[in-house]
């Protein structure tokens, strides 16, 4: 009777290591799949990479002649910053200078009616007797 439980204790173990050996098929056979897959993905990484740089590098150069656009805009007003500048200068100083020609008329004509004594010329005028 030993033997007759010992071979059965076999089979029961052997039965035990070939639904073992089944669940390790299928989980090779996952396995497998994954790395097929994984294969795969280096050549599809490739093309995404080949294809994200040269939509940067479209992009860089777009950004490049965007820049330089920009820098030939920001060099225009510049100049155009220092021809205002210039006119502003002009303009001050001929304000500064009517404001003095403006500040003597006024000078004349209080001379001209607070003591005018018959003067006659440039700067004065006929004093009027009301």
């Amino acid at each position: 009777m030993h033997v007759k439980d010992v071979c059965s204790d076999l089979k029961k173990d052997v039965r035990k290591l070939e639904h073992a050996n089944e669940i390790l098929k299928c989980e090779k056979l996952q396995v497998d799949e994954k790395t097929l897959g994984l294969c795969e993905d280096p050549d599809k990484f490739n093309e995404t990479l080949n294809m994200r740089e040269e939509v940067f590098n479209s992009n860089l150069l777009k950004l490049k002649s965007e820049s330089l656009q920009l820098k030939q805009k920001i060099e225009s007003l510049i100049c155009e910053n220092h021809q205002l500048l210039e006119r502003l200068k002009k303009v001050e100083s001929d304000l500064t200078a009517n404001m003095r020609w403006n500040s003597s008329s006024k000078a004349f004509k209080w001379l001209n009616t607070h003591h005018n004594r018959n003067k006659k010329g440039l700067g004065f005028m006929v004093k009027r007797t009301v």
